[in-house]
């Protein structure tokens, strides 16, 4: 991953953009697919006959193909969606409504973004169901050591993040699909900050559900993916309903389409989907994720180490896990804001998020009221580290 691929990053080479957890960068080869797509596919998918329609909707299925490869799925278990919020409200709406019952149980963990958490929240009030948790130590780690008490039999659905947003914790996968299988409960997974750096294998993982954004993972917005296990897709109906998903339709009845495109309904993202394809098709030539992982770790242990030689600086998460595996740092300064330490490093070029990530009952949890997130990519460099640092230093 070059940072010469970059065009926004090339129009400004004293640019320092440390905000990848959020959305990552653009290679000139995403933007070049969307591009082509505009000026010589453009045209409806699914419905037309003639050539050019025929072209686009080839296209669209091709992205669906790559990234059924990516995570090692089947092309008709991947359903696209808007990004990640919506994939998990479409499962919360369409298979948790259908299957769950009052007094069913769903087990979320205390690192949830707000997207793996208010749909649920919804849904429990809705239908009487219990939501539980799975505690966070004050190190950011999950306590797993009581998950045969909280993983029980009532529990239907256990839903959580791999990789934490907002402090960079890596969760113990297999530790907590293994319970929710002992107990026959669904495991929905949202993937965000993982598919981005790692591959990720919907088989090892051995989940029902996985989301994850394009967005986050070089791709553009308004693009998400959505993975249905083949094997539970007769218990997901569709999400939403019209054009595209309908094999017969009558005034009293009608009749779907099979997965996955009973469950895009309407004009779906057509060019996001065939940016994303682009992106997947960057990673797959230009990134080794080993190599990636090193690379990140040895930011965040550089990072680490300097703020570690400033006072008044407390770095949040299981720094020893950050060191080693981590692709984000988040940090609290005891004497400014976090949003003064934000506009003040914007002011040397150097773009942070502060605030609580969509994950404000975590910080609640810390005890913080938000806290500066530096994350990272391949195309960050050692040296942005030293110029953050030393603009840190300064504060002091």
């Amino acid at each position: 991953m070059k940072r010469s691929d970059f065009p926004l990053l090339q129009s400004d080479p004293a640019l320092i953009y440390f905000d990848n957890a959020a959305t990552s960068q653009k290679p000139q080869q995403v933007i070049d697919a969307m591009v082509q797509f505009y000026t010589s596919k453009n045209a409806p998918i699914k419905r037309g006959i003639y050539q050019l329609a025929e072209k686009a909707t080839q296209a669209y299925e091709d992205a669906r193909e790559k990234i059924a490869q990516f995570i090692n799925a089947q092309s008709n278990e991947i359903v696209f969606t808007s990004g990640a919020t919506e994939s998990i409200n479409f499962i919360a709406s369409t298979w948790g409504q259908a299957q769950l019952q009052e007094g069913d149980e769903i087990v979320l963990t205390q690192l949830e973004h707000h997207s793996n958490l208010l749909p649920w929240q919804q849904l429990a009030l809705k239908k009487k169901l219990t939501i539980k948790f799975i505690p966070v130590t004050v190190n950011g780690l999950l306590d797993l050591s009581d998950i045969e008490s909280i993983i029980t039999q009532k529990t239907k659905l256990v839903s959580f993040l791999d990789v934490s947003n907002a402090i960079g914790t890596t969760v113990d996968v297999q530790v907590i699909v293994k319970r929710a299988r002992a107990v026959g409960a669904k495991v929905l997974i949202d993937a965000c900050q993982s598919v981005p750096h790692k591959k990720i294998n919907v088989k090892q993982y051995d989940c029902d559900f996985l989301a994850f954004s394009g967005h986050k993972m070089l791709g553009p917005t308004g693009i998400g993916v959505l993975f249905i296990k083949k094997e539970i897709q007769p218990e997901v109906p569709p999400y939403q309903f019209g054009g595209g998903m309908v094999l017969q339709a009558g005034y009293e009845k009608s009749e779907w389409l099979k997965p996955p495109y009973c469950y895009e309904a309407g004009t779906p993202p057509i060019a996001q989907a065939i940016g994303l394809g682009a992106a997947i098709d960057y990673l797959n030539q230009y990134v080794d994720f080993e190599q990636l992982k090193k690379h990140e770790a040895s930011l965040c242990a550089k990072l680490i180490s300097g703020l570690q030689e400033l006072p008044n600086i407390r770095i949040l998460g299981p720094i020893k896990q950050l060191m080693q595996m981590g692709h984000m740092v988040s940090f609290v300064h005891e004497k400014y804001h976090f949003h003064d330490i934000g506009a003040y490093l914007d002011q040397h070029n150097i773009c942070v998020r502060t605030g609580h990530y969509c994950a404000q009952p975590l910080a609640q949890k810390l005890q913080i009221d938000g806290s500066v997130r530096v994350s990272f990519y391949g195309y960050n460099a050692q040296e942005e580290i030293d110029r953050l640092v030393y603009a840190m230093s300064l504060l002091q």
